[in-house]
């Protein structure tokens, strides 16, 4: 009887106190300012000559409840939150039924977010799942509740959610899908509206038709059940295809809404730039963006890519200041939205090569530093041993020289140099340039083993074609408020972080893949489409069997391209050709004033030799011109160039 006597005081003792924080919450909320009801993307994106390029969702604008389908409603709220208009803006017996069956099923299989919740997590704040992030959720959600009716908060949603496409809110997602006012809207177009948000992607009848109409039916099944449609109502549905109209697009370009992904998360990550002030509307964000590059960019993988399934990834940056000219996340937003220029990972093969020879040239090799190319087992100790192989099983089987290692992009080469300066001294250059993903100090790092997301590889790449200067990417130069308050203002900041003398070398070193005087024994990975090129680059491929990468920049201009599958498949051979195509298509759209290269340091000095293996030449078709640092030229008796 004691036992029972303690627990029953602790019980009473904690339902009194779950009482007395509920009261206090509460109290809390209907003492707080009212949060602000708000759109989501309402506010403007200007390209680098400040006109407007986006503005919400292209035909953004708000409806009341009245202007909008009784079956929309219905269905809404039979399918997300069927309490709705009898909570205080948090389910309890859903959250426990939910609770029980995702323990049931050993892993989430069911929510339990109310409209409310819903709208406070899509209008105000990030898709973490850390703690303060739900707090502030439950805090908004309750402050919602008190200070708006049912009616009030079911209308903000409506007008906020996602529907795919680049689409929020209901007049939006009717005029795209199905060129309609909301009011007009039928049963069964409202069902397909009510299925997307719970996945805007897979559920978006553009390109998931079948899913979009599966999801529908559940959507249905529910109204059913709520006694919204009746039973003939339901036995009538889907009986034919439903016409998607999806029409109009933003600027006519597929892409675009990848660059205005990467505007809005750097716009996140500004300091006093709350969240709560970019999901508010109406300030105007000045961005870099160069809107006939955007268009070279998908208009060279329209043309070149001929594999429908195959997804591409892209960025232009203007090295002077690490400004973001074009991005593209995918082949079309609109069939999918994850933007893998921001969030993939990927091996980049032989484009890592670039880091390990400025390695190399800073730790006292030269452009004409000679390895023997052969099939080569390396022994790396404690009984492990690496056979890397060069593509096709290509070698010289003679020394060959640094630049016609980075011409051939030889294997052997690479790894020798690795394992000679030792893995780590990579991995610092890596990092000294900028690139923030967790490098394995192993021998196969050099033939770009590890997974690098682009945006992070890029920024890399920019230190080189600045010249060594370590440039911060950035797509945003300013931020205004309605008003026209400058909240927030770009400022440069540069470290000279790279031997110029060793970064102007590597620069000459890297043409060497669109160089003939290199195509002996083997042909330089770029001279396929040399013949293009109407100025001179820096250029670097990379093959892996899952990914194909072309990097390439002068003074003006840097453009990192990647293709491969989203499942991991094993790439064509034909893609390389490909992808290298359209990667000079778009890199040769620009159209600077001038076409400079990079001036010649005074401590620099050339000397022409036999590209493949570095000594004296007579024949001017084997000729290349190596660089070096003023005294470490070979002793040849050949007159060298100096600035």
């Amino acid at each position: 009887m004691k036992i029972l006597r303690e627990l029953t005081k602790i019980g009473i003792f904690c339902f009194l106190s779950v009482v007395i924080i509920i009261i206090a919450l509460y109290t809390h909320a209907y003492l707080s300012e009212p949060i602000k009801l708000t759109t989501i993307g309402t506010y403007s994106l200007y390209d680098k000559n400040e006109d407007l390029v986006y503005q919400g969702s292209a035909q953004s604008k708000w409806v009341t409840l009245d202007e909008i389908s009784s079956y929309m409603k219905d269905a809404v709220i039979s399918v997300e939150d069927k309490n709705f208009y009898n909570h205080n803006g948090f389910d309890y017996l859903r959250i426990i039924k939910a609770m029980f069956t995702n323990i049931k099923n050993g892993h989430i299989t069911e929510g339990a977010s109310t409209i409310s919740q819903q709208y406070v997590k899509n209008a105000y704040l990030e898709f973490d799942q850390t703690w303060s992030r739900k707090i502030k959720e439950a805090l908004m959600t309750l402050n919602l509740e008190v200070h708006y009716d049912k009616d009030t908060i079911l209308e903000a949603y409506l007008n906020t959610i996602n529907y795919g496409q680049g689409c929020y809110g209901i007049y939006d997602a009717a005029h795209y899908y199905f060129n309609k006012e909301p009011i007009d809207l039928t049963l069964e177009q409202c069902l397909i509206l009510a299925g997307i948000p719970k996945n805007p992607t897979n559920y978006n009848p553009v390109n998931n038709y079948e899913n979009a109409i599966k999801r529908a039916k559940i959507v249905a099944l529910t109204m059913y059940k709520n006694n919204k449609i009746s039973e003939n109502d339901y036995a009538s549905l889907f009986k034919d295809n439903i016409p998607i109209y999806a029409s109009y697009s933003d600027n006519d370009l597929k892409t675009l809404m990848y660059y205005q992904q990467a505007v809005k998360q750097e716009l996140e990550e500004i300091p006093g730039i709350s969240d709560e002030l970019i999901h508010s509307g109406n300030l105007k964000v000045y961005t870099t963006l160069d809107l006939d590059m955007q268009r070279y960019l998908e208009e060279g993988v329209d043309k070149n890519i001929t594999d429908d399934k195959l997804q591409t990834a892209g960025v232009i940056i203007n090295p002077h200041d690490g400004s973001v000219m074009a991005l593209s996340g995918g082949r079309d937003y609109k069939l999918s939205e994850y933007n893998r220029a921001l969030y993939s990972k990927r091996q980049v093969g032989s484009t890592m090569k670039p880091f390990l020879y400025y390695t190399a040239l800073a730790n006292n090799m030269t452009s004409s530093s000679t390895f023997l190319s052969q099939e080569t087992t390396f022994n790396l100790g404690e009984g492990q041993t690496y056979s890397p192989k060069n593509y096709g099983n290509v070698y010289g089987n003679k020394e060959i020289t640094m630049a016609a290692a980075i011409a051939y992009s030889d294997n052997i080469y690479a790894v020798k140099t690795n394992l000679f300066l030792g893995v780590d001294e990579l991995i610092n250059t890596a990092k000294l340039c900028g690139i923030e993903a967790n490098l394995k100090p192993v021998a196969s790092l050099a033939l770009g083993t590890s997974e690098i997301n682009l945006i992070d590889f890029a920024r890399g790449y920019t230190t080189f074609a600045s010249g060594g200067y370590r440039r911060n990417i950035h797509f945003i130069t300013k931020v205004e408020n309605e008003q026209g308050d400058i909240l927030y203002e770009y400022e440069p900041d540069y470290d000279l972080v790279l031997n110029p003398n060793y970064v102007y070398i590597l620069n000459e070193l890297l043409t060497s893949p669109v160089k003939s005087a290199f195509i002996d024994y083997n042909v330089p990975t770029g001279i396929n489409v040399a013949a293009k090129l109407t100025r001179k680059y820096a250029v670097k491929t990379g093959t892996t069997d899952t990914d194909y990468w072309v990097v390439g920049y002068n003074p003006d201009i840097l453009m990192v391209s990647w293709a491969g599958y989203d499942d991991n498949s094993a790439l064509p051979v034909a893609l390389g050709l490909e992808v290298k195509n359209a990667w000079v298509d778009t890199i040769e759209s620009f159209n600077p004033k001038e076409s400079p290269w990079y001036e010649m340091p005074d401590n620099v000095v050339g000397m022409p030799l036999n590209a493949v293996d570095g000594t004296p030449t007579t024949d001017s078709s084997k000729m290349n011109m190596f660089y070096y640092l003023r005294g470490s030229e070979p002793a040849y008796n050949i007159e060298v160039v100096e600035k």
